[in-house]
């Protein structure tokens, strides 16, 4: 097993088994979760919309409005849900399937008519990062975790690894053939003050990538993950938060990169116990 998770120990995961009962505190990387999707869906409400590119939901769709609105009020409620113990099991089964139909409906027919546009698997590698924190939520508060099997719940969040490494060269590499196309143009006018704004921009794509490959390999993949999670979160603050008064797409897009960090951030939590430095077998060994 990698450093920092053994299926045996729930103490990875901060529960603490009481009987039949498993005890679970609540995380600063899931109320970051649940804050997210929360914000997500009053945005949702507010607009009476879905959350642009990152939602793309076509126009001639029946009954887009209110499907909108269903969604956002959905959002809401799973933000809450994560927040309280008695709604944290069926949030988290109801939250997975509910990402992973966002990541198969709206993002996966992007790629699929344009296989080679780094902006399509770009846009997949986001929600996939999503959905790869809502699936390690789902491994370890939901339905086998909560009764105390260690086997399935190792298997889920192994697999939200997984996904979480596939997806990160995703978003780094559309980071870095943007930047390459837009050269020193990619940053926000307040940027451009950094010296070699391309190079920063491809920095932080290297970054994601490395992150991937440090947890393939099991090479500090706690310290890696929560890294490219505050990294995230910065770039949202950095990028996006002195453009907050434009209005709605700034702001979707602040809350979506957010949402993208504190999927990262979950994941990383899987390590929970585990040494900042330690290192651990590849993660195809585990």
């Amino acid at each position: 097993m990698q450093a920092g998770f053994s299926p045996t120990r729930n103490a990875v995961f901060n529960q603490q088994p009481r009987g039949d009962v498993v005890t679970t505190t609540l995380q600063p990387s899931r109320l970051f979760f649940a804050a997210c999707l929360i914000a997500l869906g009053i945005t949702g409400l507010v607009n009476g919309d879905f959350a642009l590119v990152w939602q793309h939901v076509p126009a001639h769709v029946p009954g887009r409005t209110i499907l909108a609105y269903i969604c956002a009020v959905i959002e809401v409620a799973f933000g809450i849900g994560l927040l309280w113990q008695r709604t944290l099991a069926w949030t988290c089964s109801l939250l997975f399937p509910y990402m992973v139909l966002w990541l198969v409906l709206l993002q996966v027919p992007g790629v699929i008519g344009a296989p080679l546009d780094a902006g399509a698997w770009g846009s997949v590698g986001e929600i996939a990062i999503i959905t790869a924190g809502a699936w390690c939520l789902f491994a370890m508060h939901a339905g086998k975790a909560r009764q105390g099997d260690p086997v399935r719940t190792s298997r889920g969040v192994l697999a939200s690894r997984w996904l979480l490494i596939v997806a990160l060269p995703m978003i780094g590499v559309e980071v870095i053939v943007d930047a390459i196309a837009a050269g020193d143009n990619i940053m926000q006018p307040w940027l451009q003050v950094l010296p070699l704004p391309m190079a920063w921009a491809c920095f932080t794509g290297i970054c994601s990538i490395a992150t991937a490959l440090a947890l393939l390999f099991g090479v500090w993949p706690r310290l890696a993950a929560t890294l490219e999670a505050a990294m995230l979160a910065l770039i949202s603050i950095v990028y996006w938060g002195p453009d907050l008064y434009t209005g709605r797409t700034a702001t979707t897009a602040f809350i979506i990169s957010f949402l993208i960090a504190a999927g990262v951030w979950v994941v990383a939590d899987s390590w929970r116990g585990g040494r900042w430095f330690g290192t651990g077998r590849p993660v195809w060994k585990t």
